[in-house]
Parts: structure tokens; sequence; C-alpha cells
């Protein structure tokens, strides 16, 4: 099926210097907007970016039916712009609608929607080097009434703001022996308020301590390294670039994905395997060379300064010669059209 989108555009295009402003806080002055209903979506549309008006019963408010995706568009040196990974975020958002019980997005709508909203925003896409414009789908139940119960009626939204480095230095974080982000069986995997919501109360908790963010490990013994707060977690330890494999409670980042391609394409030994806090806690106090980094569609690469570990901290390697800036750099290159798109992950405009 073939949607047309209406569009109506701001008279006046309102760019402003973002670069002051904290992630996440200014739009561009436009959104996407379509609503499901009677078995369909309908309306689709791009208008000036404005506020939704709900009804206290909206269901999502109530039963956490959301699902969101996170991606991003680059300035590229031929003046082109580059939509990233385009085919990627829609497959993991998709999976993430499926596992919320809520109708799926016809592919060529949220392609072409994502396409037509960026291009007649593109004028928020910074060209500083460290500059992108973020990229937000999100869909939420929509139908009017109290109940468990599956919605009806969904609406799925486009909107997009002005992005540069989310941390602004290396990260402090420690090891989570309590509290878990996610148990097997559960929606760890998949893109959804409550995963995030749920998180809040340890991570405060960690802040109070002087940490950043936690490492999570797993539900059951607490023990097997699983994310670093909404980031995947990576080591390279010996020579080898290290994660946890893909499972029902880990995310399966598109910025992992692309970070463990490039190391295969560059000869860099990759292992997606389990790893224990313990195993790495070994290695740093036998004073093994241990880089840690968060991977992740907003941060890209956030590099790990100090690792808590039962009360003692262990400094990691962060110095300008780590792999992980290599990789972060191959990354840039691809994205920016430096270097070639071996694995067709540019969606050009």
């Amino acid at each position: 099926m073939k949607y047309t989108i209406d569009i109506h555009p701001q008279t006046e295009r309102i760019v402003k210097d973002a670069k002051s402003i904290p992630f996440g806080v200014q739009p561009t002055e436009h959104m996407f907007i379509t609503e499901y209903k009677n078995g369909g979506w309908q309306n689709t549309r791009i208008v000036p970016f404005g506020n939704l008006q709900l009804s206290p019963l909206t269901l999502s408010l109530h039963y956490g039916q959301t699902a969101f995706e996170g991606m991003k568009a680059f300035l590229m040196e031929n003046g082109k712009i580059n939509i990233f990974r385009m085919d990627k975020h829609y497959e993991r958002f998709s999976k993430s609608l499926e596992r919320m019980c809520m109708p799926l997005v016809p592919k060529n709508l949220f392609t072409e929607a994502i396409h037509q909203l960026v291009q007649l925003d593109s004028g928020w896409i910074p060209e500083e080097a460290d500059g992108s414009l973020y990229i937000r789908p999100f869909m939420i139940a929509s139908e009017e009434r109290i109940g468990v119960k599956v919605s009806d009626e969904y609406i799925f939204m486009i909107v997009c703001t002005p992005a540069f480095q989310y941390y602004s230095k290396p990260l402090k974080v420690k090891v989570e022996h309590t509290f878990i982000r996610a148990g097997e069986g559960g929606t760890g995997a998949v893109k959804c308020g409550g995963n995030y919501g749920g998180a809040f109360y340890p991570t405060e908790m960690a802040k109070r301590e002087g940490y950043d963010q936690v490492i999570w490990t797993d539900a059951k013994h607490h023990e097997m390294i699983e994310e670093s707060g909404t980031m995947n977690l990576m080591f390279f330890i010996d020579n080898i670039l290290i994660t946890p494999p893909l499972s029902g409670t880990i995310l399966d980042g598109v910025t992992r994905d692309s970070l463990l391609t490039i190391a295969k394409d560059r000869g860099i030994q990759v292992a997606e395997r389990p790893i224990s806090y313990n195993e790495v806690q070994d290695a740093l106090a036998n004073g093994k060379q241990v880089e840690a980094f968060g991977a992740g569609t907003a941060a890209v690469i956030a590099p790990i300064e100090k690792i808590g570990i039962d009360g003692k901290n262990y400094n990691c390697y962060i110095e300008p010669d780590a792999m992980m800036y290599h990789l972060k750099n191959e990354l840039y290159k691809i994205r920016r059209g430096t270097d070639t798109d071996t694995h067709n992950w540019n969606y050009i405009i």
C-alpha cells in the first residue's frame, strides 16, 4: 500500500544554536503523526511541532503499552544527508512493536515519513563533527478507556532534535548486585518505556555514591554482565573485543552491531560471549590494560574510566590510543561518507 503524507510546513524556519542546549530539549519545528484506527493507519501527515491532546483515560498512560526507536541523520562531507542504518532500526522497532502487541508500521511508511521529515528539517542537522540529528519514532496506545487490555487504537509519531556529544567526560560506573534491568522472558530486548522507568531508582542510588551509571548483571545470579545504563557494554582485553551475547535481556544495539562489524572488517578479534564482572575485576586487579565502554545511538561510544566493584574502584584505560577511539573514528568516516560504505548502511537524501 502506498501512503500519501500531507505536509503542513512552518512559514518560518526556526533554526537555533542548539549546542548549548541539553540533549533532547530542543525539537525541530515539525513532527510526523498518524493514527491507527479500524485496523489501519490513516491521516498520515507532517505538521508543525506541537503538544498532543489526550484523554486521561488513554491506555498508554496507565498500562505502559509504548515502544520507541532512536536513530540519527548526519551531514556528509559532500553536503548530502545520511540517515544511518534505516533498515536495521526499522527491524528493531518492528520487533519491539510485536513484543508489545502493537500494530506494525509498514516499512514504506516508516521510511518515507523519516525521509520527508528529515528533509524538511534538514537545517537543524549540525555541521560540527560531533553533531547529528537525533530521530525518535515512537508509538503509544491511544484508546480512551481504563481496563487492562491490548489497545485497539494507536498513535505513531516521529520527532527530531539536534544532538551532540551525549556524555561530556568518561564515565564512572558501578556493578549492580541487587537490582536488575531485565529478566529472562521479559522485555529487556525491546525498546519500551517500562525498561527505562524501572532503571531510574538504582541509577539514582549509584549517582548518590558518586557514579554516573550502573553495570547491569543477570537476574538469576547477579554475576554475568549485561548492559551499562542504557547502552550495550564492550571490553577490550588481551587484544580481544568482548561483549555479552544477545539474549532476551539485552537490546540488539545498532551501534553495537556496527562496531562489531567494523572490528571484524579491520581484523580485530571479536568475542560475543558471556563475561562475568569477576573476570573483569581479575583483569583489572592483575594490571591488565582494560578498555570498557558503552555503545549506543545517543552516546555512540562512552568511555568508562572507573568501575566500582564491591566498594573498590578500578581504573580502565582511556588514553587517546585506545582501540575504542579507533572504532569510533572508523564509524564516523562511514557515516560522513569519507570511507566506503561496504555494508550499505547509509540511506542518502
